[in-house]
């Protein structure tokens, strides 16, 4: 700005930065609403105490266990169409489409967020149409539980869990790659060409990879934490993992 001091020229230069700034949080916020302040997000969390893995999901994210090269699932898809779900959807007065979504919109049953699926005051929060209740699976691990695959649904609409497994494992076995490698060149494989196609390998895709070769699996821990059930019981699926629901 000629002919200003410059402290001047430059503090009338922020006051027109922070306008601009305004300007442009007014026209994306519109009404004045927070951004976002309609979106949610599925969750799929891991966590390992001792030798046991606890893993909640809400939503369609995935948590799949490696046990020699075997898929073990340690979360379910909450998928519209699921009977549970289903039931819960309708009595809170929603409807599922014939293409698997929730009024025609949300193609899964619970996430965090989608406050406009929440909006029913005479329920509690886990009555509602979409509900951020996730389920718990807990499992014993044992000397030949090699990593575990945690990604959003961008990943499992492309593979299957023993997809995803035989492909990670084969690559680590090779011992040539880190793990960051691998879950890139997963993208890469579940990636579409083009998006001529019916949307399948078009979807955002997040994935995170853990190695289990660092715990101390040896037979007589893994003996020990057998005889140590978890503490989490409701139903137990053909994987032993025992699950339960919980409310946040």
């Amino acid at each position: 700005m000629e002919g200003f001091p410059p402290k001047f020229a430059r503090d009338a230069g922020e006051e027109e930065e922070e306008d601009e700034d305004e300007e442009d949080k007014s026209a994306f916020m519109g009404s004045g609403e927070e951004p976002g302040a309609d979106s949610g997000c599925t969750a799929v969390v891991a966590l390992l105490h001792g030798l046991k893995l606890y893993v909640a999901n809400a939503g369609d994210s995935r948590c799949v266990l490696s046990r020699d090269g075997k898929a073990i699932d340690m979360s379910e898809d909450h998928k519209p169409e699921d009977p549970i779900e289903l039931s819960r959807i309708n009595k809170a007065g929603g409807c599922v489409t014939m293409d698997g979504r929730v009024n025609g919109g949300l193609n899964l049953s619970r996430a965090i967020g989608d406050h406009c699926y929440k909006q029913n005051t005479a329920l509690t929060l886990q009555e509602q149409m979409i509900t951020s209740l996730p389920d718990i699976k807990c499992l014993s691990l044992e000397p030949t539980d090699e990593f575990m695959v945690l990604a959003c649904d961008g990943i499992w609409n492309v593979m299957s869990s023993q997809d995803v497994v035989s492909y990670v494992r084969e690559r680590i076995q090779a011992g040539t790659q880190k793990l960051s490698a691998i879950c890139e060149e997963l993208f890469e494989a579940c990636l579409a060409p083009d998006t001529s196609g019916d949307g399948t390998g078009c979807d955002n895709m997040t994935c995170i990879i853990v190695a289990l070769d660092k715990l101390p699996l040896d037979s007589a821990s893994s003996e020990a934490a057998s005889k140590d059930p978890c503490s989490i019981k409701r139903r137990a699926d053909s994987s032993g993992a025992d699950s339960e629901g919980f409310d946040v």
